[in-house]
């Protein structure tokens, strides 16, 4: 019953909104107007916005996975659907008035709409709650709003987003990536504060939250988050701080973490990053992925199925505009396959990652975790700093492939421009650091 609600929450906040940060109103469940939410929002309503906004984080989900899969050469749509997927994204320049460009900006922004209405409802509802209940209304809101922007920060890169939507008639400014992820820093530790004020939150959440119901945990996901920004900053000693915080185990379930969840019933959408198996083009993994593989690692054999003809039993490898794959990405297994925020495999590496330099041996206890966990056994590589780097750039490609990962991985490094570790399959393709601003925000 709980998936069914949020599923029809998910199709309410999932109407048509503008490229720009001049978002359309939402919708009420009960009522007819943005306002009523504004001014006297009713307990039910608070909580159905609440509910409403895990529902909006899923939209357009897998627009963004595959585009950044795509930049990052983890996978390639060989199905011809749309040119543009093997054209424009793979050579550049991206059209700033494109739906490559707008799709996903638009869809993150809506997460953030989503949340700064339910921020609003709440200071603004006649339902009586107490200060307690509000700031947990606000640390959950705001945690969610800095994962999108994020989320969005991540694409955006060098062109910079706006933290300051609130007012579509009085928009904040952009600001560039290093700004962004303070902001975002902030708003992740303002929202744990916020969430420290009571022990439950006044509104259910899905199960893809099971384990992560109360703000006592609540507060895990967002040090998590916390986490992987300090990671782009570079700051691996706040890196280890904040994983001591949240739900890293180091002995513990590599899936364990919030994630998106679906179902069949008919106000439900389906896991759109998981791709029926067939012969002819299809969603490929890059063939390097696979060539490059240690012998025996599980994750190639449980992440990417081969392209066999049924008839003759033969490899049937896809082909399309000058690219070829030899095996399907299959890191879905059903349309309603969970799909991740953020999971303890991550943090398992990026506790190996901030280790290093400080306590390699750790790294490397870290990284024979994983290791192991695929079947590839203990790491018997070099230790020096740059060894480890690497080994837990490569363990990070194989663990976290089709996550959302790679292409920030290497753009991170400074390795996006080196053709060992992003390859260049064709005359005229080239890397692509970061997403335009899409055109409507620069009217």
């Amino acid at each position: 019953m709980f998936n069914n609600k949020l599923s029809m929450l998910f199709l309410l906040f999932a109407t048509t909104f503008l490229a720009s940060c001049d978002l359309e109103e939402l919708p009420n469940l009960n009522a007819p107007t943005l306002e009523s939410f504004a001014n006297g929002a009713s307990q039910a309503d608070v909580q159905s916005l609440a509910v409403g906004l895990e529902a909006a984080i899923r939209s357009d989900l897998e627009f963004h996975y595959e585009t950044v899969s795509y930049l990052g050469r983890e996978y390639y749509d060989l199905t011809g659907a749309d040119p543009r997927y093997t054209g424009e994204l793979l050579k550049g320049p991206l059209d700033n008035n494109g739906f490559l460009t707008t799709r996903s900006y638009t869809a993150w922004y809506r997460v953030v709409k989503a949340a700064n209405v339910l921020i609003n409802a709440v200071q603004n509802s006649n339902a009586g709650f107490s200060d307690a209940t509000k700031q947990s209304y606000y640390g959950y809101a705001n945690t969610m709003k800095a994962y999108a922007l994020l989320m969005v920060a991540n694409r955006q890169y060098t062109n910079g987003i706006r933290i300051d939507v609130n007012d579509p008639d009085n928009l904040g400014p952009f600001v560039n990536y290093t700004e962004a992820l303070s902001a975002i820093r902030n708003l992740l530790d303002n929202a744990v504060s916020e969430l420290n004020s009571t022990a439950e939150f006044d509104f259910p959440l899905s199960d893809g939250f099971n384990n992560f119901k109360s703000t006592a945990s609540f507060i895990q996901f967002n040090r998590a988050i916390a986490a992987r920004v300090a990671l782009y900053q570079n700051n691996k000693a706040e890196v280890l701080t904040l994983l001591g915080q949240s739900f890293l185990d180091l002995n513990g379930d590599l899936f364990l973490g919030p994630s998106h969840i679906f179902g069949l019933s008919g106000n439900d959408i389906i896991n759109n990053l998981f791709y029926v198996i067939r012969t002819g083009n299809n969603f490929t993994v890059h063939n390097s992925w696979i060539a490059d593989a240690e012998t025996g690692d599980n994750r190639v054999t449980n992440k990417a199925t081969e392209l066999i003809d049924p008839d003759t039993s033969l490899p049937a490898p896809a082909a399309e505009d000058g690219l070829t794959g030899t095996h399907q990405i299959t890191l879905y297994k059903s349309n309603t396959d969970p799909v991740y925020l953020i999971r303890n495999e991550e943090l398992i590496l990026m506790y190996a990652e901030a280790n290093i330099e400080t306590n390699n041996a750790e790294a490397v206890n870290a990284i024979n975790i994983i290791r192991n966990a695929a079947g590839i056994g203990a790491y018997t590589g070099g230790i020096t700093d740059n060894d480890l780097e690497l080994e837990v750039l490569n363990q990070r490609r194989y663990s976290l492939i089709g996550e959302g990962h790679r292409w920030i991985d290497l753009r991170r490094t400074n390795r996006l421009n080196d053709t060992n570790f992003l390859p260049l399959d064709r005359a005229g393709d080239s890397p692509i650091e970061a997403f335009p601003t899409p055109f409507a925000e620069n009217q």
